[in-house]
């Protein structure tokens, strides 16, 4: 289907029970529920898919260890209630994404005795919380265990180590195939779609005046109610709405930086427990590099923000303390930056003080608004919204109760650990192409190599297992309507290499121009925004 095609259907399926902006964690987890529960819904995102804040997380889905150690700090309700939620939740994922989401092995280098016992009871503390549903049993290691099991490590005055577990996930990927699951099942959706404004009846929001982003285009699109899920920009929306609306969100930004993994060739990663000014930060296994974050810094609003020199220079600094070789700038092969929208306390010294807890809240015209949360709950966030939509709103749902606790997601239906190695009897692909696209697209990944031919099973750039095929898949069934859209999001190739990725943006556009007759103008602007993008790190 091709662009005027989606918008065209866009409009003629109006009106609809449910119009949810923003394809992002909280949108398209929200339109998938509204989808399973059998309503008529559209998802409609200003950029593309998971172009923000949930494509820039840490690709952790976790309950939260800096927030258990809040909860028993001040003996916080609220700070365990989330830690609980958030470990209820990371089953749920594993289960429902298991192609896109895995356990993850995580290890805290401990160089003084007297943190040993705090921090081996805070992660044992963790499995309590877990349950049934721990993803195995923390534990003491020795020195040499240690070493042994993070090589790389700084050795120096090293007496201990903490073994506990997680999960791990692709954040973009998730994203998407919550979206293209809610689509499966009945939704409408559309990215580079912005909200410009409100239909109103009687005082009420009845539906939204929508442009697409490339050809001015205006759409009217009706329906009975319409959700807010715009992330950090939800307040933004709330003003087209009610210009008298107060703020509910206080913004930071959490940068990222990626390495060669011989810097830190380790399964297991790394989690620093507490910084000089009190953060966590990790170093983690990532599509074969390793990944180093975050920073929690206030932050303006911004749709690409960048990542700024100071928060790099605290990254390596604090990184420095635990890793055996020194690092420079030029050992970074990537670099992003993400706003994290909290919900807003004017008590918070700062940033890192606030609780990631969302909020539901409707305004006087009938507009819902979500906002607040982390990726890891985005399942939960969504069954509330459906919940008070259900109450606010006339709809006539199939079924009134949540039905994704247990809702496989598109990838996940038939997946199997057997899937890399039929991919590579039946299609003859190395070893690292065939599992770097089981672990994107699950039972999908055969459908990628079925109709390529011999060029397009190529790889995109000689050092990653990224193919010229997912380009044409990205373009005809995942909606990818820019070069970038498909270095960024569709594959993870701007996020691990973003020299890599320059070098193969032109052969992306050439593809693209020829599969959606692109003019030379557009290829152009193509060009320009894609290399703008990568400089600006994204």
């Amino acid at each position: 289907m091709n662009r005027q095609e989606n918008l065209r259907r866009l409009e003629q399926k109006a009106p609809y029970d449910l119009i949810i902006i923003g394809g992002g964690a909280t949108g398209c987890g929200t339109a998938l529920d509204a989808a399973s529960r059998g309503l008529k819904v559209a998802l409609v995102e200003q950029n593309d898919f998971a172009e923000g804040t949930s494509s820039r997380s840490t690709k952790l889905v976790h309950g939260g260890v800096r927030y258990l150690e809040k909860a028993v700090r001040k003996l916080d309700r609220t700070q365990f209630d989330l830690v609980r939620e958030g470990l209820h939740e990371r089953a749920l994922l594993l289960h429902n994404a298991r192609h896109l989401a895995r356990r993850l092995e995580l290890i805290t280098p401990l160089y003084s005795w007297h943190e040993i016992p705090y921090i081996f009871s805070g992660l044992k503390l963790y499995d309590l919380l877990a349950g049934s549903r721990r993803l195995g049993h923390s534990r003491l290691l020795s020195r040499s265990e240690t070493l042994r099991r993070l090589p790389g490590i700084n050795a120096r005055g090293l007496k201990a180590g903490v073994l506990y577990y997680d999960g791990q996930f692709h954040d973009a990927r998730l994203a998407l195939a919550l979206a293209l699951s809610a689509e499966s099942l009945g939704a409408a959706i559309c990215n580079h779609l912005k909200v410009t404004g409100f239909l109103n009846q009687d005082g009420q929001i009845s539906g939204v005046i929508a442009k697409d982003r490339f050809t001015a285009q205006a759409l009217k699109l009706k329906a009975r109610g319409v959700i807010n899920a715009t992330g950090p920009f939800c307040d933004q929306l709330r003003g087209l709405d009610d210009p008298q609306a107060k703020p509910l969100l206080t913004t930071s930004s959490g940068i990222h930086i990626v390495l060669d993994k011989a810097h830190f060739p380790a399964s297991a990663g790394l989690m620093i427990p507490q910084t000089d000014d009190g953060r966590v930060l990790f170093a983690l296994p990532w599509e074969n590099q390793v990944l180093i974050g975050t920073t929690d810094e206030p932050a303006q609003l911004s749709e690409h923000p960048c990542p700024l020199e100071k928060e790099i220079d605290y990254l390596l600094h604090h990184l420095a303390n635990y890793l055996a070789k020194p690092l420079t700038r030029q050992d970074i092969k990537a670099a992003w930056s993400g706003l994290r929208p909290l919900v807003s306390d004017p008590d918070a010294a700062d940033t890192a003080e606030l609780v990631r807890e969302h909020l539901i809240q409707t305004s006087a015209s009938g507009l819902v608004t979500i906002c607040g949360g982390k990726w890891t709950t985005y399942r939960k966030m969504a069954e509330d919204c459906l919940d008070h939509a259900l109450r606010t709103f006339p709809l006539a749902a199939d079924h009134r109760e949540c039905r994704t606790k247990n809702l496989a997601i598109l990838g996940a239906f038939d997946y199997s650990d057997d899937l890399t190695r039929q991919l590579e009897n039946d299609f003859a692909v190395a070893g690292d192409i065939a599992d770097y696209l089981c672990r994107n697209y699950g039972d999908q990944a055969p459908k990628i190599l079925q109709c390529s031919d011999q060029d397009a099973r190529q790889r995109l750039h000689p050092e990653h297992p990224v193919l010229n095929a997912e380009i044409l898949y990205s373009i005809h069934c995942e909606h990818a309507q820019r070069a970038i859209d498909v270095l960024a999001r569709r594959t993870p190739l701007a996020l691990i290499d973003q020299r890599a990725a320059v070098q193969s943006s032109e052969k992306v556009i050439s593809i693209m121009a020829k599969e959606l007759n692109w003019s030379e103008q557009r290829c152009t602007e193509e060009r320009q925004i894609c290399i703008s993008r990568l400089r600006k790190a994204l």
